[in-house]
């Protein structure tokens, strides 16, 4: 494989969760991250209403924020509706991604494609009103799509969407890049030891890519552990990435 030249490598970072429920921990991380990259370099996935708790509303100060950070030039990506799975799920490989690859956060994977556009199309809605700009795209909830979600991606026509491992348009389905995303995980011991142990063997690799993905929770700001890994990963990465906008992938096809 051919290792691209550094002013073609691009380091992309988000903040998931994005919500009013999580403002303190996503104001930490956004510090934390700024430390490497811009705030805009930054993208931030938003939650319209997390765990149907906590509502984002045009005119809160919450709503407020969001708008300015959208006029900074941050890329606004929507982050499901709830983020909470409120489906039942038909075969075993959905029910083990639910159960096993989230805490029940898996809102787009059981839905069907009525289901999904209905929410994509008031959340993106809801956003949009707010920021006075377009979303960047959409990124489901832990990264899961069920076959009604990604039939709902390309009606809604969102500009951007992405999974565990790659980056990609849904209107047309073209690939924008293939590269594993790196996170971490904060909800038991075993979870935060594995995410440690990744955040150690997947940087090498990484640095031989064209994009390298890194995404954070408000969950991870409670493990000092893992918050000083994010630091030294992206400290890593930064040696051979530079940080860019999910939108500077529109121009590339099959990024490897």
């Amino acid at each position: 494989m051919s290792i691209p030249t550094p002013r073609e490598r691009h380091l992309l970072l988000s903040i998931h969760d994005v919500s009013p429920r999580f403002e303190s921990a996503v104001d930490r991380l956004q510090s934390h991250l700024c430390r490497h990259a811009p705030e805009d370099r930054i993208a931030l996935l938003v939650v319209p209403n997390y765990w149907g708790e906590t509502p984002i509303t045009a005119g809160s100060p919450f709503a407020t924020r969001l708008r300015a950070w959208a006029e900074r030039g941050t890329e606004i990506f929507l982050h499901g509706w709830f983020h909470r799975d409120l489906s039942g799920h038909r075969t075993s490989a959905a029910r083990f991604k639910a159960s096993y690859m989230t805490a029940g956060e898996g809102e787009f994977l059981g839905l069907d494609r009525a289901g999904a556009v209905k929410l994509m199309l008031d959340g993106r809605a809801l956003l949009e009103d707010i920021t006075g700009r377009d979303v960047a795209g959409f990124i489901a909830p832990a990264w899961l799509y069920g076959p009604g979600a990604l039939e709902a991606l390309a009606d809604c026509r969102f500009a951007l969407a992405e999974d565990h491992w790659k980056v990609w348009h849904p209107v047309t389905g073209r690939i924008l890049s293939r590269s594993p995303v790196l996170t971490w995980a904060s909800r038991s011991p075993s979870r935060i030891a594995s995410s440690l142990f990744v955040a150690r063997a997947l940087p090498p690799l990484l640095r031989r890519l064209s994009v390298a993905r890194i995404g954070v929770h408000p969950g991870d700001t409670g493990v000092p552990a893992l918050m000083a890994s994010i630091d030294r990963t992206i400290a890593n990465v930064r040696k051979s990435h530079s940080p860019a906008h999910y939108r500077d992938l529109l121009g590339t096809e099959q990024t490897a």
